[in-house]
């Protein structure tokens, strides 16, 4: 690491006031909040000067009168400048898992405690472009920051710039805050891909009954989910005002899958098995089907719900990582 970025660090970790990452929720106190001039506000002080300068050589009342205008107004601007800022609070809001090579979307939650608005507040992650928000008095928002994941695992929130020039762009406060917040990224799915091993599961291959196009097996009362076609629309013109029905088919549907590490050619590097377990599991959620998963020193039972998908793709993303 270089000097310059050396001394950088230090310097994030002095303004932080303590280590990051921060508890929940971080307050922007007096000592954590700096102002600096920003160059308009550099020029309007030159400005000054240079007026004062005429003033003083040419005996102007009025110049000085003008002089000490614009000097309380500048200082005004500093006062307004730091309030929009400080006593802020910041938390870690909502962030839902993405897979690798995507972009994390990181919730931040603002809270305004006073009777008015504090706008123009920016927020930036490093090398990511700032956005800008409003936060109504007396009310929280929630901001949403996003980040690039290239790898599986957890991305932890790097340190947070805030920062406004409101009301007149003279002056620069800002601040840093680094709340406990992590993104769960999944592997990302292999582009390419054996296809899904039709391996029978605890059943012994059986085939059991599930919802298919094959034989009509009775109806049951409509769903805002079912598709139209399904609408036993005969039935219902028969019964006048009764509910809609929708007819039910049973057909032989597949088998219960398993995917296991050791399915996958030994050639192969665990971030390349572990992207195609992630295509398999993905292909079979999209299809409805059930799956069981089986990793060195973890395994989960067979199930097709959204929650099995979830728990699969997080013991994906961590496994030999924790």
């Amino acid at each position: 690491m270089s000097l310059t970025a050396t001394l950088q660090e230090r310097f994030f970790r002095w303004a932080l006031r303590g280590h990051a990452p921060e508890p929940s929720p971080v307050i922007l106190t007096q000592r954590r909040v700096y102002v600096l001039p920003t160059r308009q506000g550099l020029a309007y002080a030159v400005s000054l000067l240079v007026m004062l300068v005429g003033a003083i050589n040419y005996n102007l009342s009025l110049g000085y009168a003008l002089v000490f205008l614009l000097t309380g107004l500048g200082l005004t601007a500093i006062l307004h400048t730091f309030r929009n800022l400080v006593q802020l609070r910041i938390a870690p809001g909502r962030c839902e898992p993405v897979f690798a090579g995507e972009l994390a979307s990181f919730g931040i939650v603002l809270t305004n405690r006073r009777d008015e608005t504090r706008p123009a507040i920016r927020l930036r992650l490093p090398g990511q472009t700032s956005i800008e928000i409003e936060v109504p008095e007396q009310s929280s928002l929630e901001a949403r920051l996003t980040l690039p994941a290239p790898h599986r695992g957890w991305l932890a929130l790097p340190r947070i710039t805030l920062e406004t020039n409101y009301p007149l762009g003279l002056i620069r406060a800002w601040s840093y805050a680094a709340p406990d917040q992590h993104c769960l990224v999944y592997p990302a799915p292999a582009e390419t891909a054996p296809p899904v091993p039709a391996m029978p599961g605890e059943d012994g291959g059986a085939a059991r009954v599930a919802a298919g196009m094959e034989d009509f097996a009775g109806l049951r009362r409509h769903q805002p989910a079912d598709p139209p076609r399904h609408v036993a629309w005969k039935a219902a013109a028969r019964q006048n005002a009764g509910p809609l029905l929708t007819k039910l088919f049973t057909g032989a549907a597949a088998h219960t899958l398993w995917f296991d590490w050791d399915m996958l050619p030994t050639s192969q590097d665990v971030e390349a098995r572990l992207s195609v377990l992630t295509r398999w599991i993905c292909d079979a959620h999209g299809a409805g089907l059930a799956w069981g998963l089986s990793l060195p020193g973890s395994e989960l039972v067979p199930a097709g719900d959204d929650d099995h998908f979830h728990a699969c793709l997080k013991l994906l993303a961590l496994y030999a990582q924790e």
